[in-house]
């Protein structure tokens, strides 16, 4: 299907769960309600916490012809420009809280005392590692400076220098190596291994399952506040999300599907073309490596093999999978920079606004629209999952700076 925002490509989950299938294993033991208060409980607690805003964009809902839209703007999240400082901090967070119990079980460890560095007799001889395109890093070193350990990251050669530099500026030491993003998950965890470092990964695979979980029950707390702006009156009736390895995505979804149950919205992944293992994944009905090469402009996403928790819940949860080009990205980027018919201008990184363009190509593909279920009576959320993570880039894209824009 083509339109004015490029390509796409749309599959429709055949394993997609009915409304009327109720959230159970494998997914309940990844993402739960009771693992969500724990989140909530400790995240709250953090230094600088507030829910990030959400954006009614009702220019941008008539120009796609649906009766509302809103946008969760992550460009806020605790300076770091990004949802995923829900995820690597909250991880290593849970990390110490354990490494301290285990080190000294006389003592009772809490975040107070842990950010006060209270424990700093033991933290600081924790080294936490992770691979990363920029943002979870960048969440991994923030914690890791917060609550008192050392930091090590990996990044590969597409990283571009303003987001190295923002790990750097948290205290991390950043290693650029030749290779896509996986080959980075490979070599840190063996370094890791070798060292004695502690891998906080935002990715699963066989044997590395519970840092992963932890990650995404943190992105559990954006989801809820979403639930929580949305007009009493009315729930969401469609989301899109973006793709990547697939820990937001299946956190939204797995939450969503839980709290709403029967109400829970059409769920649809999007990611770049170039890095479509999520895609790939619902076409094979199992867990499947990206076809394309990872090169895009979608840093963020730019992964390429599903993380296999993610699919525990992915699987049945999502409903559609589609994947567009790099030739979006700046369009609704400065679409969202401008304003829309009385719209708040926002800031949006190149890897938050897949999701929306795939919702605006809807507003001008009758066939895709009805293909999606999109309406005039439709709701729709979309994630804005960055801000500008790295300005020089955001600058060279938009034409503005994030501070005009704003």
């Amino acid at each position: 299907m083509t339109s004015l925002y490029g390509s796409l490509r749309v599959h429709h989950n055949p394993q997609a769960a009915s409304r009327e299938t109720r959230y159970g294993e494998p997914a309940l033991s990844v993402i739960n309600r009771q693992r969500f208060a724990e989140a909530m409980a400790d995240i709250s607690s953090w230094p600088g916490y507030e829910p990030t805003p959400l954006h009614s964009l009702q220019g941008l809902a008539r120009k796609t012809g649906v009766a509302s839209l809103y946008y969760k703007d992550e460009g806020f999240r605790f300076g770091l420009d990004s949802f995923k400082a829900l995820g690597g901090a909250y991880a290593v967070e849970r990390l110490l809280l354990d490494f301290i119990r285990d080190k000294d079980p006389e003592r009772k460890p809490n975040i107070e005392g842990l950010i006060t560095g209270q424990y700093s007799d033991i933290t600081s001889t924790v080294t936490v590692a992770c691979a990363t395109d920029g943002n979870h890093g960048r969440s991994v070193a923030w914690g890791a400076q917060t609550f008192g350990c050392n930091c090590k990251i990996y990044i590969h050669s597409g990283v571009s220098e303003g987001r190295k530099k923002a790990m750097e500026a948290y205290g991390a030491e950043v290693l650029r190596l030749d290779g896509d993003y996986d080959h980075t998950v490979r070599e840190i965890a063996a370094d890791a291994q070798a060292k004695g470092w502690y891998v906080v990964s935002d990715t699963s695979y066989e044997g590395y399952l519970d840092v992963p979980r932890d990650v995404m029950q943190g992105y559990t707390v954006m989801v809820d506040e979403a639930l929580s702006q949305f007009p009493d009156d009315s729930l969401p009736s469609h989301i899109f999300v973006q793709g990547g390895v697939g820990g937001l995505a299946a956190a939204v979804c797995g939450h969503l599907w839980e709290t709403l149950k029967a109400d829970r919205p059409r769920f649809i992944v999007v990611e770049p073309d170039r890095a479509d293992c999520l895609y790939q994944s619902a076409l094979a009905g199992t867990p499947r490596p990206a076809t394309g090469d990872l090169e895009t402009v979608m840093a963020g996403l730019a992964c390429g093999e599903v993380s296999l928790i993610a699919w525990d819940i992915l699987a049945t949860g999502a409903d559609d999978f589609i994947t567009l080009g790099d030739d979006v990205v700046g369009p609704v980027m400065r679409l969202l920079a401008d304003g829309v018919d009385g719209d708040k201008p926002v800031v949006a990184g190149e890897s938050a606004v897949a999701g929306l363009a795939a919702l605006l190509a809807a507003g001008e593909d009758p066939a895709l629209a009805d293909a999606l279920g999109i309406n005039r009576a439709s709701r729709v959320l979309v994630i804005g999952s960055e801000g500008a993570s790295d300005a020089d880039v955001y600058e060279r894209i938009v034409g503005r700076s994030a501070q005009d824009v704003r």
